[in-house]
């Protein structure tokens, strides 16, 4: 995909949802960095639904951690991979307490340090908590980029290295939203909605799938 394209494909994208952001529920930095902790392999729909619950009782390091693993499985049972995601977020608490004064660092290398943070969640955090322009690849992003021609890739991080590289700079802030998002709703993994799809001229994904007949 050229350059032209790719302007076109992020102005219509901005042109339809101006102000893009994650669906996880959060008010602060922290809140968001434990939601994005229990979203691997997880839908945010689970997440926020098990936040609701977790958030008004205990939302900072020091109420999380007092809850200890057995007290915050508790509220985060219905999630995949809870116990291990509760052993996770236990100790990150401890760690921002002891190191951190309590407070989410603002470096990847301070986030990445921290249980059940890779580089995925640390680059939700920057961009969406401190609004760097990072692009946090996950399976939906690394398919639209693949399956579009916008940026494709073996693997994850070279897909983001593609990225940084070729959205243009006053779009990268908002990227990770757009493409998640089209990768979630639009264009999914088993048959994209390419009849609804807002960049289907633009995209050189050659199995377009047309419009199902009614009643199929």
């Amino acid at each position: 995909m050229n350059a032209e394209k790719r302007l076109e494909l992020f102005n219509r994208f901005r042109k339809a949802n101006p102000h893009p952001t994650t669906e996880l529920e959060y008010t602060t930095p922290f809140e968001l960095l434990i939601a994005v902790i229990l979203s691997a392999q997880a839908t945010d729909v689970s997440v926020n639904k098990a936040t609701r619950k977790l958030y008004p009782l205990a939302n900072t390091p020091a109420k999380i951690y007092a809850l200890g693993v057995e007290g915050l499985t508790e509220y985060i049972r219905t999630i995949g991979l809870y116990r291990t995601k509760a052993k996770n977020v236990i100790e990150t608490c401890r760690i921002l307490l002891e190191q951190h004064d309590g407070k989410v660092p603002h470096s990847r290398e301070a986030l990445e340090a921290l249980p059940g943070v890779g580089r995925k969640t640390a680059n939700v955090v920057l961009n969406t908590a401190f609004g760097e322009p990072t692009i946090a690849v996950d399976t939906h992003i690394f398919r639209v980029a693949n399956r579009t021609g916008i940026a494709p890739g073996k693997n994850v991080e070279e897909v983001e290295r593609k990225l940084l590289k070729v959205v243009p700079e006053e779009f990268r802030h908002e990227a990770h939203h757009w493409l998640i998002l089209h990768g979630r709703y639009i264009c999914i993994a088993r048959k994209p909605q390419c009849w609804n799809c807002l960049i289907a001229d633009l995209c050189e994904y050659k199995d377009k799938t047309p419009l199902p007949e009614k009643g199929v």
